[in-house]
């Protein structure tokens, strides 16, 4: 890519993550920005170094993985991309690497002390076992979206939580679920595995 396909790359993945209406596959990531509004940028720097240093898959991922990284899309700046970027990209790619192993792990995490039933539970409107799971960093996004996947909570939950937070990670299921692409098959045989597993 050139540094403004670069940057046209992180607008269109701005407005997916942020927009409910946007989506970067049916736009296949086009905007209407212009050369012209790039040329004034003060950061444009930055997608210039990136365009050298990543090829254009390297370049899509590198920013898919600092959106869903952070806690608000809408907010996300370049300058906080310059410092924690490649952090956030390293750990994005350990984990899709060993996507099965990264799952088994977290859904041993989600119910060893939990009934299937259980995690998906909303009480009085506070969240499930799953949600706050993620939210103190126990599963991972990914684990999340499988798990979506397989069990399409989010209708349950739009109905029960009437807060910021759950629409903040609804979206981002919703986001990034395509980004993700993968057969459901494996990840079903491994909560079945944990759920079959007889107490030691």
């Amino acid at each position: 890519m050139t540094p403004f396909e670069v940057y046209c790359c992180y607008l269109s993945l701005k407005n997916h993550f942020t927009k409910k209406s946007y989506d970067y596959f049916k736009y296949s990531g086009k905007t209407r920005t212009t050369i012209k509004s790039f040329n004034k940028r003060k950061d444009k720097y930055f997608f210039e170094k990136t365009s050298r240093q990543k090829n254009d898959n390297e370049i899509l991922e590198y920013l898919v993985s600092n959106f869903i990284e952070c806690s608000d899309p809408q907010r996300l700046w370049i300058g906080e991309i310059i410092h924690s970027g490649e952090t956030n990209y390293t750990n994005w790619k350990k984990r899709n690497q060993s996507l099965t192993y990264t799952f088994k792990n977290e859904t041993e995490e989600l119910l060893s002390e939990n009934s299937l039933d259980a995690i998906f539970e909303c009480k009085n409107g506070s969240h499930p076992i799953i949600l706050k799971k993620f939210l103190s960093g126990k599963i991972s996004i990914e684990t999340l979206v499988i798990y979506h996947s397989i069990f399409l909570f989010g209708g349950k939950f739009d109905k029960k939580l009437l807060d910021p937070v759950w629409e903040s990670v609804s979206l981002k299921i919703q986001k990034y679920s395509p980004f993700l692409n993968i057969s459901t098959g494996e990840y079903k045989k491994i909560i079945r595995d944990q759920v079959l597993t007889p107490e030691q």
